[in-house]
């Protein structure tokens, strides 16, 4: 069946009035489901067609009827091969298009898997009604003709013959779509193509499968029936929508069998597993399995395959047994004072899976308990309850201790389950008597002590307690701590005297108080001490005169721009401190001629200079304070004034500030042998450079006869002369000593090599400081310069070269320059010295040339 619409894009689904008989494809093909003998009633049906998106449906009736009975003959050419003719084509008459029928549809070709032959087995015959006048050509393509999987299809060229060559498996390819090519001997298409689609048919070739072979399951203990447990599936490679592929499940057994035999069921379609039972209980049965079996053909027992899995259910705990004690009465003991100890040990039963919220047990103290000195802990791993003194027990107050306890679980019990008597049990604690610590009362003790006050004075008793009411004990006193050594205890009654005198100012005060330990121990077994700690709070009495504050100050010469501000320095706190008076000595009266000190405030004075100058240095000033205090102190204190030459802001300016800074002449005298040191290892390593440079230079002016090249021959190219393109001024190498005078020779008779005489030519001379602009110009000026000296070869440069100097292995070079006129020597001689000096004798015995 087909479905077309106008706009070709609704999506449709076909459906069959008759689903146990009849199915639909989405491609709308029709098949029957089972087999079944053609009746009247199986004669029609309706195929719906519903839209998926608007729900809205269509129907069409499909009706069946018998083929006629054939006779020998029909049923002979019954046998033969199917033929498929190709349509006409259209074709132009007269101009026009000729109009032809609608192009057939060629229904599939059904072809079942697993056909066992015999090879190659005839589908059907492609022909053209053209081979009559035409010798035609038939080809065939598509997926399992001349494209992966090739070969499967074949056709004879020739009588258009399409056969397969070999079993076919829906599993891999259920549909094959081929298209039949009809050619002439030039390869020329005759006809259109046309498309022929085979369907491999399903065969029951494929047993179920499970996906997993063995399924886990939970369900709690004490579910009601038809609590749901698990799903197991299995899948067939057939055929879904055929019998073929439609599975049935079935439970064939179950371990073990109690309560009941069959406390499971299973959907046969869907594979679900539910409970039909009551009576699960974890604690007799932890676990069943079930063996599953899956069976295609609708679980046809004969004619459907099938497979099997396994089903391990796992029945889980729920709190369904109470916690109970193991004993009515537990007993414990502890020492008194003592915390976080074990007292006692409570043991209780659960039936309940271990080390699971239904067996963890959580105990509560419901009695015997009132201040809470008492609690209880469960150990995870035996569950036992450890009851544990949390708050210190006197054993003077409470000897005994008699807690009524409770167990339960961490989760509550099931619906139904009631405590027992049993989950509630009584605790006896005896509390034992220990010898405690005595203790001071009240600690620190705190007296209020006048400073100054004489040895041997009694200040307080200060004594401890025991708390052991029923031992019979004694207390000693020691001292442990008394940091300036001031006081001791009566080891027996506890008084305390002094034993030197209280200083409020001692650095072991502080805030005015004075702390001091002391130790009581009493006589039991074994003996046990107490500390305590007094505190003697100081009163101030006016026993410190006050001082200057800074001691050393700096002003300048004349009274402005600045001026000294001074303080008082009182260890004495208020009343006998502050405020301060402060005045001038009468004597020397050179204090108070240049000197005068103005009172700023209670705390606070300004000593300026009397006089409009007063010459630099140290001077020592004294200055009177007195302080507040009834009666009260004075005390002359020297200031130590630097006056110094200031600028205008009223800085010292001049040298002597380092000895103000504190630098005495020893101080400077060592700075200056240390610069003077300093300078001479400079010195010394200067002069070691340069003698070590000399020695260098004379090392390399020593050549080694191997290395003289003097008496090599040394060849020149053609592009220049030699020695004489060379035209140097050799006459820098003379010894400065022995060079003649030029004014005294004869201009006619000058040498070569001798620097021509010319005016000396004017360098420039690069000022100390120059700018950075005019750094160029200096440069060119200099470049100009040597450009036109003649007597500084090549011309570009200066190159000055050092004599020789004495000591040389090589002997004076100066008998080649005559104290006399050059003209007059006579160089002949060279010729006759070797071929060394043949050079020499060319230049200097050739005659006037």
């Amino acid at each position: 069946v087909k479905f077309s619409n106008c706009n070709g894009k609704r999506k449709v689904q076909y459906e069959s009035s008759e689903p146990a008989d009849f199915k639909v494809d989405e491609d709308g093909m029709v098949y029957a489901v089972r087999s079944f003998p053609l009746s009247s009633e199986h004669a029609k049906f309706l195929i719906y067609a519903q839209d998926k998106e608007t729900q809205e449906k269509w129907q069409v009736a499909v009706k069946l009827s018998l083929k006629p009975t054939l006779t020998e003959e029909l049923a002979k050419e019954s046998h033969e091969i199917e033929e498929i003719v190709f349509p006409r084509q259209s074709t132009k008459q007269s101009g026009y298009l000729q109009r032809q029928k609608r192009d057939w549809v060629i229904p599939p070709i059904n072809l079942p898997e697993n056909s066992r032959g015999p090879f190659p087995q005839e589908l059907v015959r492609i022909r053209s009604d053209r081979d009559k006048n035409l010798s035609l050509r038939y080809s065939v393509t598509g997926p399992g003709a001349d494209q992966p999987p090739t070969g499967i299809f074949i056709i004879n060229p020739i009588s258009g013959q399409l056969s397969v060559t070999k079993p076919l498996d829906r599993e891999l390819i259920a549909r094959f779509h081929l298209r039949a090519h009809a050619v002439d001997i030039n390869g020329n298409q005759v006809e259109n193509p046309i498309d022929i689609v085979i369907n491999v048919i399903d065969m029951n070739d494929n047993r179920p499968e499970f996906l997993h072979q063995v399924w886990n399951g939970t369900v709690p203990e004490g579910s009601k029936p038809g609590t749901y447990v698990m799903t197991v599936t299995a899948i067939d490679a057939d055929d879904p929508n055929a019998l073929n592929g439609m599975l049935r499940y079935r439970i064939l057994s179950q371990a073990p069998s109690t309560p009941s035999p069959n406390m499971f069921t299973i959907n046969n379609e869907t594979g679900d597993i539910i409970t039909v039972a009551a009576g699960l209980d974890r604690e007799k049965v932890q676990q069943y399995t079930l063996i599953i079996q899956a069976t295609d053909m609708e679980g046809n027992p004969t004619y459907g395959l099938s497979n099997t899995a396994t089903a391990v259910i796992t029945v889980t705990d729920v709190n369904d047994n109470p916690p109970e004690f193991t004993a009515m009465t537990f007993y414990g003991e502890v020492p008194e004072n003592r915390v976080d100890v074990i007292v006692a040990n409570l043991t209780v039963t659960d039936k309940d899976q271990p080390h699971t919220p239904a067996w963890n047990a959580v105990y509560r103290i419901s009695g015997g308990d009132p201040t809470g000195r008492f609690a209880i802990q469960t150990d995870p791993n035996s569950n036992d309850g450890l009851v544990t003194v949390v708050k210190p027990i006197d054993f003077e107050t409470n000897r005994m201790f008699v807690l009524t306890v409770a167990a339960e679980n961490q989760v509550p019990l099931a619906k139904g389950i009631q405590h027992p008597p049993q989950s509630t049990a009584t605790v006896s604690v005896t509390v034992i008597d220990v010898n405690e610590n005595p203790y001071f009362a009240p600690n620190p003790k705190i007296i209020r002590q006048e400073e100054g006050l004489h040895a041997g004075t009694m200040l307080t008793t200060f004594t401890a307690q025991d708390p052991d009411r029923y031992m019979q004990q004694n207390i000693r006193y020691t001292k442990l701590s008394d940091p300036a050594n001031w006081l001791k205890i009566d080891p027996v009654n506890g008084q305390i005297t002094t034993i030197a005198v209280l200083d409020r100012e001692s650095p072991n005060v502080k805030n005015n108080i004075y702390n001091a330990t002391f130790l009581a121990s009493d006589n039991g077994i074994p003996p046990m001490s107490g500390t305590g700690t007094l505190q003697i709070y100081l009163l101030d009495i006016n026993d410190n005169a006050p001082q200057v504050l800074p001691q050393e100050a700096e002003t300048c010469e004349t009274p402005d721009p600045n001026s000294i501000n001074i303080t008082a320095l009182d260890y004495d706190i208020d009343p006998n401190a502050g405020p301060f008076a402060f005045d001038l000595p009468l004597s020397p009266v050179t204090i108070k001629r240049n000197w005068t000190i103005t009172r700023l405030n209670g705390d606070f004075a300004q000593l300026n200079l009397k006089i409009k100058f007063l010459e630099a240095g140290i001077y020592e000033v004294p200055i009177i304070i007195t302080d507040s205090g009834n009666p009260p102190k004075s005390n002359i204190s020297i200031l130590r004034v630097k006056v110094c030459q200031c600028d205008s802001n009223g800085d010292c300016t001049d040298v002597d500030r380092i000895v103000g800074a504190g630098l005495g002449t020893g101080a400077i005298i060592a700075i200056l042998l240390c610069i003077i040191i300093l300078l001479i290892l400079v010195l010394m390593f200067v002069v070691w450079m340069k003698r070590r440079d000399k020695e260098r230079q004379a090392k390399q002016l020593l050549i080694d006869p191997e290395d003289d090249v003097r008496d090599n021959i040394l060849k020149y190219d053609e592009e220049g002369g030699g020695e004489e393109d060379q035209d140097y001024d050799l006459s820098q190498l003379q010894q400065p000593d022995t060079v003649e005078p030029d004014a005294i020779k004869p201009v006619g008779i000058r040498r070569l090599d001798e620097r021509p005489i010319h005016a000396e030519p004017q360098y420039p001379v690069r000022s100390a400081a120059p700018h950075p602009g005019d750094i160029g110009d200096f440069i060119n000026e200099g470049l100009k310069a040597a450009d036109n000296d003649p007597t500084a070869p090549p011309y570009d440069s200066l190159l000055v070269f050092d004599y020789e100097g004495s000591g040389s292995t090589a002997g004076s070079l100066s008998s080649l320059n005559s104290s006399s006129s050059g003209g007059e020597q006579d160089y002949d001689y060279l010729n006759d010295w070797g071929p060394r000096f043949k050079k020499l004798a060319d230049m200097y015995g050739g005659g006037d040339d």
